[in-house]
């Protein structure tokens, strides 16, 4: 793929002009989320619980971000699944140490947060980073997918140099990586009106710890397996927004890898389209699981 890899992270250089149509909300939907704790080795993986009945959805977030970060999923989904959102490790409220932050630790910690929830089957939604990790989850336990949801995350290789790699992820490991990190998640957020979101985005984010950062930031850029999954045989829904990033040729390769896939485009979006405009990543969300996933009985333990 030959495209600038800040591109798909940040969508910084590419040129939206439609308003998005959301504030920012108070209180936080998921405050009223059941929080509980899986264990993964010696560290405590945070997740919060909402909803019921045998339709399982599991939220994983994106690079830096935090549940917090699907909160406008919530109270719509909640009456119809049972929904289950993460801090993956070194995010949020879950243990911080000093680790390698691989697709792989990330694709565990769903795991041990399925299983203590005791759910044996789910539809794994990931945005961004959050893409690579429930495509390694799902190499690693198809058998535990019902279905994917890639939001605004690639399902394919990236064409670029080591050189290229580092100059990317280098302003991170300096002293004053919190105002690269401001202005690097500030750029996600391109329309006016989204002041509000952009704000309490760049905050979540600062919050996550550097050496968390860092290493989630090269391990997403080595494991290049993870963004390239060779088949996808579950249903997938792929929700992207409008950008010049996601060419035909794209779309043409998801649906060789994924027969039964599901390709939406949202207009007047940023990279966080679900925060953006919520009503209809939500409206999509559930007619994708309504036409292929809501037969299926998800099985729990």
């Amino acid at each position: 793929m030959k495209t600038c890899p800040a591109l798909f992270l940040a969508a910084a250089v590419v040129s939206w002009t439609v308003a998005a149509e959301s504030t920012d909300p108070s209180p936080n939907p998921l405050a009223n989320a059941k929080s509980r704790f899986a264990r993964l080795d010696t560290n405590r993986i945070h997740y919060g619980t909402l909803g019921a009945g045998k339709d399982a959805l599991v939220f994983v977030h994106g690079w830096g971000a935090r549940i917090d970060f699907w909160r406008f999923q919530a109270p719509s989904l909640a009456e119809k699944a049972r929904l289950i959102f993460l801090d993956l490790p070194g995010h949020g409220k879950s243990d911080k140490p000093h680790a390698t932050y691989s697709m792989d630790f990330f694709a565990r910690a769903v795991d041990v947060v399925m299983r203590d929830a005791r759910i044996g089957k789910a539809t794994l939604v990931g945005h961004s980073m959050g893409t690579p990790v429930i495509c390694r989850f799902y190499k690693n336990h198809p058998d535990k997918v019902a279905a994917l949801v890639a939001v605004d995350g690639a399902l394919r290789r990236f064409e670029v140099t080591p050189d290229q790699i580092e100059g990317f992820i280098g302003p991170f490991r300096k002293p004053e990586y919190r105002e690269h990190a401001s202005k690097f998640i500030g750029s996600m957020f391109p329309h006016a009106g989204t002041e509000a979101l952009r704000d309490r985005a760049v905050a979540d984010v600062l919050k996550t710890p550097q050496h968390v950062m860092v290493s989630a930031m090269e391990e997403m850029w080595r494991d290049q397996d993870a963004w390239a999954p060779e088949r996808i045989a579950v249903p997938l829904l792929v929700a992207n927004a409008k950008s010049p990033f996601w060419t035909p040729d794209y779309e043409a390769h998801v649906r060789k890898i994924a027969p039964q896939s599901d390709y939406r485009t949202m207009e007047g979006v940023g990279h966080f389209l679900m925060l953006e405009k919520p009503s209809e990543f939500n409206a999509m969300l559930m007619d994708f699981l309504q036409k292929h996933v809501s037969k299926v009985k998800f099985a729990t333990e």
